[in-house]
């Protein structure tokens, strides 16, 4: 098999790893920089759990491969928190029991994360489209929600 060269710079740290052509960046980010908090959930693009950033853009890493973050920006959850002191997002999540069993979880902070960088100010309506791409199974949305828009409110200092 063969198995390619590639330089990224992941969570602000420049990497280099070797992938097979076939591998998917979630694959690479997990085995290959065993950063495990990007989550598989259903591999077809379908749940959210994957959710990263490339070049600041939201992308399901189960359906980019490994070989395209060649020269690419790439944000995880693992970049998230910054040492010890969690980000909003991740505070608000804790403080509304926004989460149960965290398979998805990762997947609802960057994508929440990604909206409330385009858009400080989301009404319900928007909070809920910039999220639908995200599945829980173990929980209703309205929580989640809520932090979100708790979160959007301390971020804006409202």
């Amino acid at each position: 098999m063969t198995r390619h060269h590639v330089s990224a710079t992941v969570n602000g740290d420049a990497v280099e790893f070797l992938c097979e052509t076939q591998q998917t960046l979630l694959d690479v980010l997990r085995n290959e920089l065993r950063l495990t908090g990007t989550k598989e959930g259903c591999a077809t693009g379908d749940c959210g759990a994957c959710s990263v950033t490339v070049d600041g853009r939201l992308v399901c890493s189960c359906l980019m491969l490994g070989v395209e973050a060649e020269g690419k920006s790439i944000r995880t959850i693992e970049g998230m928190a910054q040492g010890e002191n969690l980000h909003v997002l991740q505070r608000k999540f804790l403080e509304h029991a926004a989460l149960q069993c965290g398979v998805c979880t990762p997947g609802f902070l960057m994508s929440a994360r990604s909206l409330l960088e385009n858009n400080p100010n989301p009404t319900e309506s928007e909070v809920r489209y910039g999220l639908a791409g995200n599945l829980c199974r173990c929980t209703g949305y309205h929580k989640i929600v809520e932090a979100v828009l708790d979160a959007a409110r301390e971020m804006r200092g409202a």
